[in-house]
C-alpha cells in the first residue's frame, strides 16, 4: 500500500512542480518586459499581481510634461470609468439589504425623476447592463460639461434629462454614463446618503483605499497626473486636458492609484464588499457589448483562453486598464495620463498581458 501510494503522489508532485516552474517563467517574462519598457513608450503606472501578492510595480514618464515632474508608483491617475465598478458594487449592496429591487422601473425609488418615460420604464437591471436607451452625456455635450461646477449628483441630470431614449429600454446596448448617474440618484434616496460619502464609507474604507478620492478637476494635489491627449492618437502634439472634465460623477472620473485599485480587485473577489451569491451575480454575463459581455457595471471578456474581468478606462489625456485573469490568478492595474489609439501607449501595454496571459492574437 505505501508503495502504491507513493507512485500515486508523483503526478501530483510533477504537476506541482510544473504549475511553479510556469509560474515563475511568466513572472521573469513580465519583469524582463517591464525592465526594457520605456518612457517614450508609456506613460503612466503598471501593477502585476499573482494569487493576490504583488510581483512587480513600475512607473514611467511624466506626470507633468511642462514641469517635468516624473511619475510616481504613488501618483494618482483619473480612472475614468472605472468609476462605475464602484457604482454598480454600491447599488448591490442596497440589493443585498432588500432596499432596490433590480427589476422594477425606477419611479418606485425617484417618483420625481424629471423625465417620465425614463422614470415608468427604466429599471435598475438596465441602467447597471447599458440597456436602459439612455445616452453618454459625456460624449454628446462636451461643450457643456467644461463647467468645473458640478458638485453633486443631481446637477449633473440637467445635462441629459430632457432627451430622447436611444431604443426601447432593454432592446439594445448603448454604453451610457448617464444611466450610471441616474444610479448614483438611486444610491443617495435609498441610503440617505450623499454619494461620495457612501463610496468612501462603504466601498474605499472596507477595500482599504486611502488614496482615492472625488477630487476637483483643478485642485492643486499633491502627486497628481496631469492628462495629456493625443485625441485618441490622431495627433502628435499632446493638449493638456483640464477641459474635457468635471468633478467624479457615478460614471467616472474618481483618482486612485495602481495599489488602491488592487486593493479594490482583491475586495470584490473576495467577497468583502458583497456575499458570494451578489458577486457571483455581479459577475453573470448579462449582455453583449461592442466587444466584451458585461456583468453588473463590469466587463466579462471570454474571447481568448481564459475570463478577463475588469474595466477599462478612456477619455481626453486617460487610458487605464483594471484586469484579473480568472484562471491563472493575475491581476494586472494599468494607469496612464495620455490617451492612445488602441495600438499604442496603454493599449500595447495591455495587449502584452493579454497575449502573454491568455493567447490573445497580436492582429486582433
Amino acid at each position: 500500500m505505501k508503495i502504491k501510494a507513493f507512485f500515486l503522489l508523483i503526478p501530483v508532485v510533477l504537476f506541482l512542480a510544473s504549475t511553479k516552474t510556469y509560474a515563475q517563467s511568466i513572472t521573469s517574462q513580465i519583469e524582463n518586459y517591464l525592465d526594457n519598457l520605456k518612457d517614450s513608450e508609456f506613460s503612466g503606472t503598471i501593477l502585476v499581481a499573482h494569487n493576490d501578492t504583488i510581483i512587480a510595480k513600475r512607473a514611467y514618464g511624466l506626470a507633468s510634461i511642462e514641469y517635468d515632474v516624473k511619475n510616481q508608483i504613488e501618483t494618482k491617475f483619473n480612472i475614468a470609468s472605472i468609476t462605475k465598478m464602484f457604482t454598480a458594487v454600491a447599488v448591490l449592496q442596497l440589493f443585498e439589504q432588500r432596499k432596490i429591487a433590480l427589476n422594477k422601473p425606477i419611479e418606485e425609488y425617484l417618483p420625481d425623476y424629471p423625465n417620465q418615460i425614463v422614470r415608468n420604464s427604466v429599471t435598475t437591471h438596465q441602467l447597471l447592463t447599458h440597456t436602459s436607451g439612455l445616452n453618454n452625456f459625456y460624449v454628446n455635450d462636451l461643450a457643456m460639461i467644461k463647467n468645473k461646477d458640478y458638485k453633486n449628483i443631481s446637477d449633473f441630470i440637467s445635462l441629459f434629462a430632457k432627451d430622447s431614449l436611444l431604443c426601447p429600454p432593454g432592446t439594445k446596448y448603448n454604453y451610457s454614463g448617464s444611466g450610471f448617474v441616474v444610479l448614483g440618484l438611486l444610491i443617495e434616496q435609498l441610503s440617505g446618503e450623499n454619494y461620495y460619502d457612501y463610496i468612501q464609507r462603504h466601498i474605499l474604507e472596507p477595500s482599504g483605499m486611502t488614496k482615492t478620492s472625488a477630487i476637483q478637476v483643478d485642485s492643486i494635489i499633491k502627486n497628481k497626473a496631469s492628462g495629456y491627449t493625443s485625441e485618441f492618437g490622431k495627433s502628435e502634439n499632446l493638449k493638456r486636458n483640464d477641459y474635457y472634465l468635471t468633478k467624479a460623477s457615478p460614471a467616472g472620473f474618481y483618482y486612485s492609484t495602481i495599489e488602491d485599485l488592487f486593493k479594490f480587485s482583491k475586495a470584490l473577489r473576495n467577497y468583502q464588499l458583497l456575499n458570494k451569491a451578489t458577486t457571483n451575480l455581479m459577475l453573470q454575463p448579462k449582455v453583449k457589448g461592442y466587444n466584451t459581455h458585461l456583468g453588473y457595471g463590469i466587463d466579462i471578456d471570454n474571447r481568448y483562453n481564459q475570463t478577463i474581468i475588469g474595466h477599462s478606462g478612456g477619455w481626453y489625456g486617460i487610458h487605464c486598464e483594471l484586469m484579473d485573469f480568472l484562471d491563472d490568478h493575475y491581476t494586472i492595474v494599468i494607469l496612464s495620463n495620455i490617451d492612445d489609439g488602441g495600438k499604442a501607449g496603454a493599449s500595447k501595454v495591455a495587449d502584452y498581458f493579454k497575449i502573454l496571459l491568455a493567447d490573445k492574437s497580436e492582429n486582433e
